[in-house]
């Protein structure tokens, strides 16, 4: 999702925002994981294998060449749409070790499995940073972050440390991970997401492309989240758009174009008027 997080795509690594289990808190695991299966007889070789031969199945050479249409790199990678991933691992089911074993195999739908086979629990701080350093796409960044990450209780500080490197898609991904948070971390209060404002407005001079677009996202995800964080939201957007550098006025001006159009802010007053809402302030 370089631009905006609404957009669905067949093209593995486009994601959309899904029906999402509550939180129990900012930054604590989310509940509602699927069930671990029963245990596999197999060795973990075999079971990497039959996961990947699964994936081939599911291949195709249109799936393929469309992918480099999206700018992602197509040379390690099978052909296979996301929503055939994701079925693959509602299959498989929660498993850890298997989840850091496809992952070693470094192909792009195997990376992908990754998502929706690791268990958000056993996820350490570590094993994500690795993974974030090994991003080469924003499909990959993206589904992490949207799909496993944001359901990990490490959540919030990786947002706070990645938004400082350097590397052009460990950056986004703090990014990534904010917007994913303020979509679906519904009982985290205002005070986490008001403080990750001073780090898009801090990132929003970052040209680079993958960067400013996962800024304008999470600034659209947070000024969409309720009408307290709409107001500041709306404030660093409109001193971005008024920058005499181009790259944080096209973040401010795009975002602006989202949270104060008509149908945001008739969700926002629906939510003010009910503010036993969830989310609502």
């Amino acid at each position: 999702m370089p631009a905006r997080s609404r957009t669905t795509s067949t093209v593995p690594g486009a994601t959309s925002a899904t029906s999402r289990a509550p939180r129990r808190a900012a930054g604590g695991a989310r509940s509602g994981a699927r069930a671990t299966p029963v245990a596999d007889a197999r060795s973990m070789p075999q079971q990497v294998q039959a996961a990947l031969d699964a994936l081939k199945r599911k291949s195709t050479v249109h799936t393929l060449k469309g992918m480099a249409r999206y700018g992602i790199p197509a040379d390690n990678a099978l052909g296979v749409a996301v929503g055939d991933i994701r079925a693959l691992g509602t299959q498989l089911g929660r498993h850890h070790a298997l989840a850091i074993a496809l992952w070693e195999t470094g192909c792009y739908e195997a990376r992908m499995l990754t998502s929706f086979v690791a268990e958000p629990a056993r996820v350490t701080p570590a094993q994500m940073d690795r993974w974030c350093r090994d991003f080469d796409s924003w499909a990959i960044c993206d589904t992490l972050c949207f799909h496993l990450f944001d359901r990990t209780p490490h959540a919030w500080a990786k947002v706070r440390l990645w938004s400082g490197k350097r590397a052009e898609f460990e950056k986004r991904a703090a990014f990534a991970l904010l917007a994913s948070l303020a979509l679906h971390d519904k009982q985290a209060p205002d005070a986490p997401f008001l403080e990750s404002l001073r780090l898009v407005e801090g990132a929003a001079e970052d040209d680079r492309n993958f960067v400013k677009k996962g800024v304008n996202w999470a600034l659209r995800a947070v000024g969409r989240r309720n009408p307290a964080l709409h107001t500041a939201a709306v404030k660093v957007a409109r001193r971005l758009a008024a920058s005499t550098d181009a790259t944080p006025r096209w973040v401010g001006k795009d975002a602006l174009r989202e949270i104060t159009s008509p149908a945001v802010l008739k969700r926002l007053a629906v939510r003010r008027a009910n503010p036993t809402t969830r989310g609502a302030r």
